[in-house]
């Protein structure tokens, strides 16, 4: 058999649970958020996006966009290199001192995405405490569970936001073993908060430290946009914060927020800090401008919160199975990966609704589910609008959709 081939029948394995996956040709308008455009062949159809994570649309921010601007005009386009060799600018300073400053920590280190500042943080610490257990709740993100197998150390995962099964695997070890809880604040898929008092409380009993994924949360929450630790007024018992620039601060990039020791070892450590090129500095300089305004802004957090209760409450009035969360996050339960896709290929091809399907294994088989997105800039008519879409769909079955879908095309 050739390798073309066995390649061709794992997508063909995929096809057939009906969940591969086709990009969408989008180009969204400056200054239109969330309208946007499809392309598809030679035509070009007006959509609006209900799955984005720039949660609050700065990435259309006119601070963030003139920041960006400036620096290109200033330095260029890219950073030149890594970190240790050429890739630090002035940009990449201010952005760590912002994000130190945001967490009220004494340092920050950024990464070229989240994922890779949970992979090269978590393997890190691993590997530089020897006998480290790392405690990962099972809902953690596959960045944080890369991390934790690629740092080779024995681990425990325990039941999701369950204290006492945490507990319970804490008590097991000798206190003086070093140990690390990894956990999230927001869950992105399933909208749960975890109880980050409470597992601090753990933390100290134990002798554990704390490793707190924000990635949906900072920008999102709390006073300045630090995050759910920030709103809850527990921050300043978190060791190592994970946060990321693209999403509620709308650019790109992640990085973590700690002591300076623990930045530093990972700095000096880290294959996934040290071999890679640096942010380009107009990103860097757009994440600081996106920062700086939300620390002293609430109106876009204020209005996102409101709007996702606002389509919550639509959803459930209009009897779509909603799941029902404390956070931002708007899934809806499909149960089916066949459906799932369906349901998506027609609200975008026959409504102009772009949202795309959650499964496997992003969430486990059985809960595939849309993920909606509100933000500040939908309006209650873009609500209407999806909302009386998903109704006049939810009944029809899988076999109704497709054929529904062959004849828009």
């Amino acid at each position: 058999m050739t390798y073309e081939q066995k390649l061709a029948d794992a997508l063909d394995a995929v096809k057939r649970e009906g969940r591969y996956r086709t990009f969408a040709d989008v180009k969204r308008r400056r200054g239109a958020f969330p309208k946007a455009e499809v392309i598809k062949g030679e035509g070009i159809k007006p959509i609006t996006v209900w799955c984005s994570n720039d949660y609050l649309g700065m990435g259309q921010h006119p601070a963030v966009l003139a920041a960006m601007h400036e620096a290109i005009d200033r330095v260029g386009a890219g950073s030149g290199g890594t970190r240790n060799i050429a890739g630090t600018t002035h940009y990449h300073v201010e952005l760590e001192r912002e994000l130190a400053d945001l967490h009220q920590k004494e340092c920050a280190l950024v990464f070229t995405s989240a994922f890779v500042a949970n992979e090269a943080a978590l393997s890190t610490l691993s590997q530089l405490l020897p006998g480290c257990i790392i405690f990962s709740d099972e809902k953690n993100h596959a960045s944080m569970i890369a991390g934790i197998r690629n740092g080779r150390g024995p681990k425990h995962i325990f039941q999701h936001n369950d204290l006492a099964d945490l507990e319970a695997c804490l008590r097991k070890v000798p206190l003086e073993t070093p140990k690390i809880i990894a956990f999230e604040s927001v869950y992105s898929m399933d909208g749960h908060i975890a109880p980050i008092g409470a597992i601090c409380d753990l933390a100290k009993k134990y002798n554990a430290l704390t490793y707190l994924d924000e990635v949906h949360a900072v920008g999102l929450y709390g006073p300045r946009g630090g995050g759910v630790a920030e709103r809850d007024g527990v921050m300043h018992r978190i060791d190592i914060i994970n946060g990321t620039l693209a999403k509620g601060f709308g650019v790109m990039g992640g990085y973590i927020a700690a002591s300076r020791t623990i930045c530093d070892a990972i700095r000096s450590y880290a294959p996934g800090f040290i071999f890679t090129t640096s942010l380009a500095p107009a990103i860097a300089a757009g994440a600081v401008a996106s920062i700086r305004h939300l620390k002293s802004s609430s109106i876009e957090r204020e209005r996102h919160q409101e709007r996702a209760r606002a389509l919550k409450t639509r959803l459930t009035i209009a009897d779509i199975p909603v799941m029902s969360g404390p956070s931002h996050i708007v899934p809806v339960l499909v149960a089916d990966p066949v459906r799932c896709k369906a349901l998506t290929d027609v609200l975008l091809d026959r409504y102009g609704i772009y949202v795309q399907p959650i499964n496997y294994p992003t969430v486990p088989r059985g809960t595939e589910r849309l993920r909606l997105t509100p933000s500040p800039q939908h309006s209650d008519a873009d609500m209407e609008h999806l909302v009386g879409a998903l109704t006049e769909l939810w009944s029809q079955c899988p076999m109704a959709l497709m054929e529904s879908l062959a004849a828009a095309e």
